[in-house]
C-alpha cells in the first residue's frame, strides 16, 4: 500500500469510526447466518443493486441498468439513505453490487468491519470542483477574497488541494495531502477568507463570496452551471469511484457483464447524451 493510499484509508476510517464501527461489526455478525440462505449466485439471472444518494446510482439506474436487462439480466434496487448500510447489505449478501464509492472508503470498510467487498471496475466519477459566479477566471483572485470550503475533514482536504493545485496556497513539505487541515498550510499570499460550510449549503450559497470548491456528487445534485466550474481537482487514483461487490463475486458471468456494460459504446454513447462531460471523469479503462 503507498503512503497515499495509507493517509487515504486513515481519513476513511476515522469517519467509519465516527458512524459506529462497532454497529457495523454487530450488524455483519447478525446477518452472517442469512448470507448462506439468502445469498444470489447469479444463477437466478438477477443482480441486486444496494444504491445510496447520489449521481452514481442514478447513472447505473439510466445507463447501465438497460444494457444489462438487453442481455437478460433482471436488475432490482433496493435503496439506501446511507452508504454504509448499502455496504453492511452487500456483505450480507441481501444485494449483490454497489456503485457509490471509492477505494478508500471501500477498503476501510473492510479493516474496520471484517468485510471482503472488492472492486470490479472504475466508475466515471464527478471530481469536486473550485467554482466562482463572480468570476470568469482564475486570473481574478485578489487579496482577501472569500473561498467556501466544505467543513467535513475529508471534503475539506479535497477543497485545500484544489486550492494549491490552483496556486493560492503553500503547504508544508511534509503535510499529508490527503488530510490537509488550515494547519497545514503555509503560505496564502492573498489572505484569503476561507470559510467552512456544510457541503450540501456551499451552492446555494456561491453568489455570497468569490469562490467556492464544492463536492461534485454535490455541485451534480444541485444543477451547477459546469461553466462556472473553473478548476477540477485532479483525482487521487483512491478517490476514483469503482463497482464494487463480494470478493467471491469478482469472477462470476454476472460480474463481468456489469464490468463490459461500463465499458460499452452503448454507455459511452449514453454518456456522452447526457449533456454534461465537463461533469464527469471518466477512467480510461472506459475510454
Amino acid at each position: 500500500m503507498t503512503s497515499a493510499t495509507s493517509a487515504a484509508s486513515s481519513t476513511t476510517r476515522r469517519v467509519l469510526r465516527a458512524a459506529g464501527a462497532t454497529t457495523v461489526a454487530a450488524a455483519l455478525a447478525m446477518g452472517a447466518a442469512s448470507c448462506a440462505s439468502d445469498g444470489n449466485d447469479g444463477q437466478d439471472g438477477t443482480i441486486r443493486v444496494g444504491a445510496s444518494p447520489g449521481p452514481y446510482s442514478e447513472l447505473f439506474r439510466e445507463g447501465v441498468a438497460p444494457i444489462l436487462e438487453d442481455e437478460g439480466y433482471e436488475v432490482t434496487f433496493d435503496d439506501f439513505s446511507e452508504l454504509q448500510q448499502a455496504d453492511i447489505a452487500l456483505q450480507e449478501g441481501s444485494v449483490d453490487l454497489n456503485v457509490d464509492q471509492h477505494t478508500a472508503y471501500m477498503e476501510n470498510f473492510n479493516s474496520e468491519s471484517g468485510a471482503d467487498l472488492a472492486a470490479i471496475t472504475p466508475i466515471p466519477t464527478v471530481p469536486a470542483g473550485l467554482y466562482s459566479s463572480r468570476h470568469d477566471s482564475l486570473d481574478a483572485i485578489a487579496d482577501g477574497q472569500s473561498v467556501s470550503i466544505p467543513e467535513d475533514p475529508s471534503n475539506a482536504s479535497r477543497a485545500y488541494r484544489i486550492l494549491a493545485q490552483a496556486g493560492w496556497l503553500t503547504f508544508a513539505d511534509d503535510a499529508d495531502e490527503t488530510n490537509l487541515t488550515g494547519a497545514d498550510i503555509t503560505d496564502n499570499p492573498h489572505d484569503l477568507d476561507i470559510r467552512t460550510l456544510d457541503s450540501g449549503l456551499i451552492s446555494r450559497a456561491l453568489d455570497d463570496v468569490d469562490w467556492a470548491v464544492i463536492p461534485g456528487s454535490m455541485s451534480y445534485a444541485a444543477g451547477v452551471d459546469p461553466d462556472l466550474q473553473l478548476l477540477q481537482e485532479e483525482l487521487l487514483p483512491d478517490l476514483e469511484l469503482v463497482a464494487v461487490v463480494r470478493g467471491e463475486d469478482t469472477d462470476t458471468d454476472w460480474a463481468d457483464a456489469v464490468v463490459e456494460a461500463y465499458r460499452s459504446d452503448e454507455f459511452a454513447d449514453y454518456l456522452d447524451g447526457r449533456g454534461e462531460g465537463d461533469y464527469w471523469y471518466v477512467p480510461e479503462a472506459l475510454r
